[in-house]
């Protein structure tokens, strides 16, 4: 059996294809395109398919469009009402609910040899639960889920028995924890549906003390919702334009929308918990890569397990709506065998990039001691290995990497990456040191979803990492699924005493993550990188000449 699924309506376009109930292969649609977030989620771009993500999947596999079994599109048309009737009066929605509409044809377009007819229609918020009920490793899950908006709802509550879900609840919009949140993102100068990090970032700054106001206007409800009345955000602290500068009015602002929403967001968990009695809870929606957030879920609900998927935005849709049609056709469906599910390359292909490049690289004995080398003598290095990320969060495949023993060095990669200098850098580290480093959060942590607070002891030696509230997000790394990294970490620990380096996505501002070699070879040549570890191969900078 073998089903595709799509994500387009909105923003992250993404494709990903299960086969037989196993993921074989996932991609955002910017991987390919190198466009941010594949398009800006406006009511006229709301035709656009992933058609270079969803080609690779085929590929990938070895099969043509006319083998498939089903194609899951994570929208449903059918449930979308008026503008008036969903209450936010978009008037681009009509256009949106046209488009989805037709998404068959246009697919049948895309995918030659596609029957239009084999296009099913999946909820989206139904989307977004599978990709976390179904994905997660334990087989019965209560769920949450929420985000901006789907059809005509943004959240849902619900529990996965034998791979069935049973939904206990459902927000109706106007109400929305993820839409309130990118007001806020848009009132402090950054973009909605794409900046929404660096408002929990901010929050880190501020003090929370404009809770008491907006604890009426964000509230949970008894029945398993909430409630998000309008807010003028310009009360609290003024507007900001792109790159104006924020005060501690706005960073205050921030967190204690943070706040508020972590705290909304315990209440939700605990309903979901009264309800099921479950011991694991997963989350997904684009609300859930809040990673402050999830921690406080962990800690305060009754949940003693808390797995968050790493595409928990509208690109995990696309896995999510494959897996829920896999159901429903009846095959017995596998949890996702990590985030490394885009593209990769043998070490010949790489090879053939460079020597294309005609640039001096060489291939060491071992590439992970080189690299620890560098990072010991305090270089940059960027990292590209195996399979690229399925999801926003670098996880040891498409990175940065730096010694986290410099205080200089936060501002260094800010630098090297073109971006804020608030917007923390996270560390990697191995998971058999982690507990004696990083606590309140759950170890293992393989995704870097949740924050962690930095012992006392190890805040001075790793300050790169510990962003100013004394927290950092980790990914722990295991030897048996991250064998390469695990290697490279101990090489640079045996040099510098410290199990832990430092970890952000191979990037510069405002372009997607480095997907394929050229895109690495790139990045490498326009930024100040001193070295570039592609599969067993380095490239390492040339010393400028003096003029």
């Amino acid at each position: 059996m073998k089903v595709l699924g799509i994500n387009a309506i909105y923003h992250d376009p993404a494709a990903a294809l299960v086969i037989d109930g196993r993921v074989v292969a996932a991609a955002e649609e910017e991987r390919f395109s190198r466009r941010k977030h594949g398009k800006r989620p406006l009511p006229w771009s709301a035709w656009e398919l992933p058609e270079l993500s969803a080609a690779w999947c085929l590929a990938e596999a070895g099969i043509r469009p006319e083998e498939l079994d089903a194609v899951a599109y994570s929208f449903d048309p059918a449930l979308m009402g008026t503008p008036e009737e969903s209450g936010l009066f978009d008037d681009g929605d009509v256009m949106r609910k046209k488009y989805a509409e037709m998404a068959p044809d246009f697919l049948a377009h895309a995918l030659p040899g596609l029957d239009p007819a084999k296009v099913r229609f999946v909820k989206h918020h139904v989307a977004h639960a599978a990709s976390a009920g179904l994905a997660a490793p334990q087989r019965d899950n209560s769920v949450l889920v929420l985000d901006g908006r789907g059809e005509a709802h943004s959240h849902l509550a619900g529990r996965y028995v034998d791979g069935h879900l049973e939904v206990l609840a459902g927000q109706a919009l106007p109400h929305s924890l993820g839409l309130m949140y990118e007001e806020l993102t848009d009132h402090l100068g950054f973009l909605r549906s794409s900046d929404e990090f660096k408002v929990m970032a901010m929050a880190s700054y501020g003090k929370p003390r404009f809770v008491g106001e907006l604890s009426e206007l964000i509230r949970a409800t008894d029945d398993g919702g909430f409630r998000t009345e309008a807010i003028d955000f310009s009360e609290f602290a003024p507007r900001l334009g792109k790159g104006d500068q924020w005060t501690e009015d706005h960073a205050d602002l921030a967190a204690s929308v943070q706040q508020r929403l972590e705290e909304v967001l315990v209440d939700l968990a605990r309903w979901v918990h009264e309800q099921t009695g479950d011991t694991v809870l997963t989350l997904a929606g684009g609300t859930a890569l809040n990673c402050v957030a999830n921690t406080r879920i962990l800690a305060e609900s009754p949940f003693e397990q808390v797995w968050v998927q790493p595409a928990a935005g509208d690109a995990g849709t696309a896995l999510g709506s494959a897996l829920h049609v896999a159901r429903e056709l009846g095959e017995e469906t596998q949890p996702m065998p990590g985030a490394a599910l885009g593209r990769g390359w043998s070490d010949e292909e790489i090879e053939r990039w460079l020597q294309t490049a005609a640039i001096d690289y060489e291939r060491p004995d071992d590439v992970a001691e080189a690299v620890a080398e560098v990072l010991a003598d305090n270089g940059i290095v960027a990292w590209f290995q195996g399979r690229s990320e399925y999801g926003p969060r670098a996880l040891g495949h498409r990175s940065l990497l730096a010694h986290p023993g410099f205080e200089a060095n936060l501002e260094r990669m800010n630098d090297v990456k073109g971006r804020e200098q608030f917007r923390p850098v996270a560390p990697m580290v191995l998971l058999e040191k982690a507990p004696e480093i990083f606590s309140r959060g759950p170890i293992p942590s393989p995704y870097m979803l949740f924050v962690h607070d930095v012992a006392p002891e190890w805040r001075e030696r790793i300050p790169t990492v510990t962003h100013v509230d004394g927290t950092a997000r980790i990914q722990t790394i295991d030897p048996d699924t991250e064998p390469l990294v695990h290697r490279m970490i101990s090489a640079f620990e045996r040099r510098t005493g410290l199990p832990v380096v430092v970890n952000t996505s191979l990037n510069t501002a405002g372009r997607p993550m480095v997907d394929d070699p050229r895109d690495a070879l790139e990045c490498f040549g326009s930024a100040p990188v001193d070295l570039l570890a592609i599969g067993p191969f380095v490239v390492r900078r040339p010393k400028p000449t003096r003029r």
